[in-house]
């Protein structure tokens, strides 16, 4: 029997596992429910599905109920009255793991015919539309293809389309469904029963991300006129401190030589081999001693203070790509010529 490699069951496995535990009658009634497809894969895993001890079945089921509890306190009250009810049934932890678990699956079932769309026709379908409509839509497609649809927009559509998902928190399943509505003619319709989170700042950061820089900067430039604050804090989350480890020798080289050292210390505080031998081996020798020696006798840092010297050492990154010093490869079709 197939597990995965922390030793659980997959969650394909597990949905076998309640198949099992419901019986045949139960069971024939449930398969009625589903797609060929889906009939024929659980029918499939029922079938592989070796024995399971006592234990392990009863960990399925237990949570099967308490996703099917979270699913039904989402839809009859919205994500706070299902916080709420979820932690007092099994505390904070269970609450919040319970509600990421369920939000993501419900999220996965809107929208999810447009995977089916190349850019091409995403583009073609969706370009007509409000700057509000393809913002919803994009917010249920994978990052890089939300990034050339918005590239081939117009230039304030474009603007209107980024703002509008980086503004963006949560839809009531009846703005998703009329969404869904209009686009019925050209996609198999989908509809949701839920409120879930959807675009958002990290979303439309990620985007960005896998935008080309003329269009980046050209949509930064326009929406810094009118929104500087949610410009720059779209900017804030393109560029990680872990993003060093995609960056070329001579950039990290050149952004080390304008950082503060006692920021490079600070934010080297419990990072990881790479980002070390990332530094280490883009300094001197003496420096790179120095950072050593400093990193053992610098001891009860604050966490915030790591992240804000790191935070500072992204800055200085950024303003220097800016000006043409480095270059972040972020993808897109940016070309370098040597």
């Amino acid at each position: 029997m197939a597990i995965d490699v922390n030793g659980t069951l997959m969650p394909e496995q597990k949905a076998a596992a309640v198949v099992i535990a419901l019986g045949t009658d139960k069971a024939s009634k449930l398969f009625k429910y589903l797609s060929n497809e889906d009939a024929e894969k659980l029918a499939l895993e029922v079938a592989k599905l070796g024995h399971l001890e006592a234990e392990q079945t009863e960990q399925v089921l237990d949570e099967f109920y308490k996703t099917c509890l979270t699913q039904k306190v989402v839809t009859d009250g919205g994500l706070e009255y299902a916080r709420a009810v979820l932690e007092k049934a099994y505390g904070e932890d269970a609450a919040t793991e319970l509600l990421q678990k369920v939000s993501k699956y419900l999220k996965n079932r809107s929208f999810d015919f447009i995977e089916k769309a190349d850019v091409k026709n995403l583009f073609s379908i969706l370009q007509h539309e409000r700057a509000q409509t393809i913002a919803l839509v994009l917010s249920y497609v994978e990052s890089d293809k939300a990034a050339a649809v918005i590239a081939e927009l117009p230039e304030q559509k474009r603007i209107q389309v980024v703002r509008s998902i980086a503004m963006m928190d949560s839809a009531s399943p009846e703005a998703i469904k009329i969404v869904e509505q209009q686009l019925r003619s050209r996609f198999d319709n989908i509809l949701t029963t839920d409120f879930t989170s959807i675009g958002g700042i990290d979303y439309i950061a990620d985007v960005m991300n896998h935008m080309d820089r003329s269009n980046e900067k050209f949509i930064f430039d326009e929406m810094g006129k009118d929104d500087p604050e949610l410009t720059e804090e779209i900017r804030k989350k393109m560029f990680v401190f872990e993003d060093i480890l995609t960056m070329d020798n001579r950039s990290i080289q050149r952004f080390i030589r304008d950082c503060d050292m006692k920021d490079v210390v600070y934010s080297l505080k419990g990072a990881g081999e790479e980002i070390l031998a990332a530094f280490y081996s883009n300094m001197s020798s003496r420096m790179a001693e120095q950072v050593r020696s400093d990193l053992e006798v610098t001891v009860n840092v604050k966490l915030r203070d790591v992240e804000e010297a790191q935070s500072r050492i992204v800055g200085v990154i950024r303003k220097l790509e800016e000006e043409g010093e480095l270059v972040i490869n972020k993808g897109g079709k940016d070309e370098i010529i040597v």
